[in-house]
């Protein structure tokens, strides 16, 4: 099977919070910020693949920290596995700081992504993920346990 680097599709958007992005207590609606994420994985999943994908799941979504008008937001994401249909994606949020460039973790999750033919059934993912330093090899065995965990919750009924 031929591989990828998780170099050769990781990517980076860069948001400016504006009114139509916030909740009534003034801060980043999370919802909107969970529709970034989404948007960034599925990207850098159909990268990987070459072909279309849809998510199958998110764990550990997090919020850390608020974000308000006017803040600069980064989001980072990354392959961190890739199964026979599913490939999994890391993201990470930070705030950046106008003044400094200082960045602040705002939020990471790591959302599934399943390649899918025309008619939207799972078929194999392509291409493998080739690992080029011990970070990546950590992430790859931390989202073996992740998808296990996964698939015992499912068999609990979550």
């Amino acid at each position: 099977m031929q591989t990828k680097k998780v170099s050769d599709s990781e990517g980076e958007n860069l948001r400016l919070i504006q009114y139509a992005d916030i909740n009534l207590s003034g801060n980043l609606f999370g919802g909107k910020l969970m529709e970034w994420m989404d948007e960034i994985a599925g990207i850098v999943a159909m990268r990987h693949a070459g072909m279309v994908i849809t998510t199958a799941a998110v764990d550990d979504l997090q919020f850390k920290k608020s974000v308000k008008i006017g803040d600069i937001l980064v989001l980072k994401a990354k392959l961190t596995y890739v199964g026979n249909k599913s490939m999994e994606v890391r993201v990470d949020v930070y705030r950046e700081e106008r003044e400094t460039g200082l960045r602040y973790v705002v939020n990471r999750a790591y959302f599934t992504e399943v390649a899918v033919d025309s008619e939207g059934r799972p078929v194999k993912v392509p291409y493998g993920l080739e690992l080029t330093n011990p970070c990546e090899e950590a992430e790859w065995e931390a989202a073996k346990k992740r998808r296990k965990l996964r698939l015992e919750r499912r068999k609990e009924g979550f």
